[in-house]
């Protein structure tokens, strides 16, 4: 990877997303826990949600990962409370479409778009989705 390509995947806005992460502070009783893990590049997202009717009330996330990786999850984190399972399951296919070449994901989540240069990069994708992927098997139990 060049210089270049460095510099235009790990843009200004994605190291600042990665700098800010949303909903570190631990759940004190989550309903749920689950932890994803990225198998080519080793990144590890574990989340703990609460849910009531179907809807997820709390959120939290412990986030080891790349630049790329904290970005999503900032950007998940920020926006997550109050979706359903069949959301979160949307944006989690909007964002894999996105990382083939599709649009960026609807309103709430069309801040991944910043995230389009990674597009190029396929053994970050894993990273990218480890939020959406982590929630959705925590909803299983919820």
């Amino acid at each position: 990877m060049s210089d270049a390509d460095l510099i235009k995947l790990y843009s200004q806005r994605i190291l600042a997303l990665a700098a800010d992460m949303p909903a570190t502070d631990p759940l004190p009783a989550p309903d749920a826990v689950a932890r994803k893990r990225a198998p080519l590049c080793g990144s590890t997202v574990e989340v703990a949600i609460t849910c009531k009717d179907g809807r997820i009330t709390g959120y939290s996330q412990k986030v080891h990962a790349c630049a790329l990786g904290q970005a999503s999850a900032a950007i998940f984190g920020a926006q997550v409370i109050g979706l359903s399972r069949d959301e979160v399951q949307r944006l989690r296919d909007q964002l894999a479409e996105m990382l083939k070449g599709g649009p960026a994901p609807q309103a709430p989540f069309g801040e991944y778009e910043v995230l389009s240069a990674a597009r190029d990069y396929p053994n970050r994708h894993g990273s990218i989705l480890l939020a959406p992927e982590a929630t959705l098997e925590a909803l299983e139990n919820c």
